[in-house]
This record gives C-alpha cells, sequence and structure tokens, in this order.
C-alpha cells in the first residue's frame, strides 16, 4: 500500500527509531528439519561426551571421504589479487569454470597423518562394492602403519552418510572386523573434518593451476596431501569437538 512517504524517512525510521539492519541472506548448505537439528545435536553430544570419558578419544577417530580433483580449478578472488597503485585501478579477469577433466580421490586419515589414499579409476563409480574393497585395503594399511589399532574396537571409522557408506555389506564388514562406525548425521559438512579441513586446504593449493593429464593431477594431489603439516591435521580432530559445542549452541543450525 503507498503511504506517501519518501523512502529516505522510512529508510530512517527503520534504522534510527526501529533500529534495523537489512542483512543479506546467508546461504547455507541445506534447510534443516527439525529431526536433523535434533540428529545434529545428538551426534555432538555423543562427541563430547565420548571425549570426556576418554581424552584420548579424538586420537582414536579414522576419517575418510571423497573429493574430485580438476584439471584446472579456478583460483580464488584472495589468490587472483593483485598490488596495484592508486590510480591503477582494480584487475579485471574474465571468469573461469572448473574442467571437465578431473579425477576422484578418496581418503583416510587421523590425527597422525595420512593412512590411505587412492584414486578412482576413470570410468568407474564409487558404488557400495567397490567402497567394500577400498575399506579392505584401509584395514590392511592400519594394521600395517598403526600397531596401535590392531586389537579390536581399538579404532573408529567417521564417514558421511553416502549410499555406499552406509550399504549393508559395509556395515556387515565392519561389524564383523570389529571397527566401531561413528554415525555421522546427513547434511552436515561443517562437522565433517574432511569438508571443513582437509578437502578445503587441499584444493586451495591447487587452485589457479593447470595440469596436462590426469597423471599430473594425481601427482600434484599427493604432492600437497604430502606436506600438509601434521600439527595442522591435530588441530583439525580438536576442532571437531569446538564444532559439536558451536553446533549444541546454535540449536543444531548451522554456525558461522
Amino acid at each position: 500500500m503507498e503511504l506517501g512517504i519518501p523512502k529516505t524517512i522510512i529508510h530512517r525510521i527503520l534504522i534510527e527509531k526501529l533500529g534495523l539492519r537489512k542483512l543479506n541472506s546467508k546461504f547455507v548448505p541445506h534447510r534443516l528439519t527439525d529431526d536433523q537439528k535434533l540428529n545434529r545435536i545428538g551426534h555432538c553430544r555423543d562427541i563430547i561426551r565420548e571425549t570426556q570419558r576418554d581424552e584420548n578419544f579424538l586420537k582414536t577417530i579414522v576419517t575418510g571421504d571423497e573429493t574430485w580433483c580438476f584439471q584446472y580449478n579456478p583460483e580464488t578472488k584472495r589468490q587472483s589479487a593483485e598490488w596495484r597503485s592508486p590510480d591503477e585501478g582494480n584487475p579485471k579477469k574474465s571468469c573461469l569454470e572448473k574442467s571437465k577433466i578431473k579425477t576422484m580421490l578418496i581418503v583416510f586419515y587421523d590425527s597422525k597423518g595420512i593412512i590411505h589414499k587412492e584414486f578412482v579409476p576413470s570410468g568407474t563409480t564409487v558404488t557400495a562394492e567397490y567402497y567394500l574393497a577400498v575399506l579392505k585395503r584401509l584395514v590392511g594399511r592400519v594394521h600395517r602403519i598403526r600397531p596401535e589399532y590392531r586389537e579390536p574396537s581399538s579404532w573408529r571409522l567417521l564417514h558421511d552418510n553416502a549410499p555406499a557408506h552406509r550399504s549393508l555389506i559395509v556395515t556387515d564388514f565392519l561389524t564383523k572386523n570389529d571397527i566401531f562406525l561413528l554415525q555421522h548425521p546427513p547434511y552436515s559438512l561443517d562437522l565433517a573434518l574432511c569438508d571443513y579441513f582437509l578437502f578445503p586446504k587441499l584444493h586451495l593449493a591447487m587452485k589457479g593451476n593447470r595440469f596436462a593429464s590426469i597423471e599430473d593431477i594425481q601427482r600434484s594431489t599427493t604432492s600437497n596431501l604430502n606436506i600438509i603439516p601434521i600439527n595442522d591435521i591435530k588441530r583439525s580432530f580438536n576442532a571437531l569437538l569446538e564444532r559439536a559445542n558451536c553446533c549444541i549452541s546454535a540449536e543444531g543450525e548451522y554456525f558461522e
């Protein structure tokens, strides 16, 4: 309804009299339902409770996931910044997209570092059967380089809810091998170590580089994984506890 009041006066009333602010929308990965929020809170409380019960709990978690690595992934605005004099103005660059040539990485790690990584062959889909074979290779690798995990129930697996990850043959394999599975709440990238730490760090190091072949992508990916500081990896596991507290404080919503 038209009130005949100038927009400038309305603007001043909203700001000065009512104390309102006009804010941009905050984009979130998913609009969470009440049940999903409660699920997130329950998961976070479990993490906190287990950490209080056992101070080494976070050190027994092995986490992993898949990610695409591209032949070309555009650099961020910050990466493309240039030093300019005041009279030169802002640099201009054309928008570029990720290349269609890519390779999928599967990686698992704990607070001590990378345990196992492999690249999915081109044209292969990560089905339940394929992921089961990956887990068998992971278990063999764990036994070789983490002797403290050889005893039954000595380590915990944390992965997301992808269909291949929660398939019956995978859960049966984990049960038969006495590997405890930490339940991860759906739509919770902010509580997944790979998504809030490892993959962003890996991809940032590779952004703006153009690789000649799939093999070059894989070599660079492996090299960048190997140089991630162990202290950063350790801190990322401590951050899981901090994020659990933040999630509870936010009543299950996504948090800053």
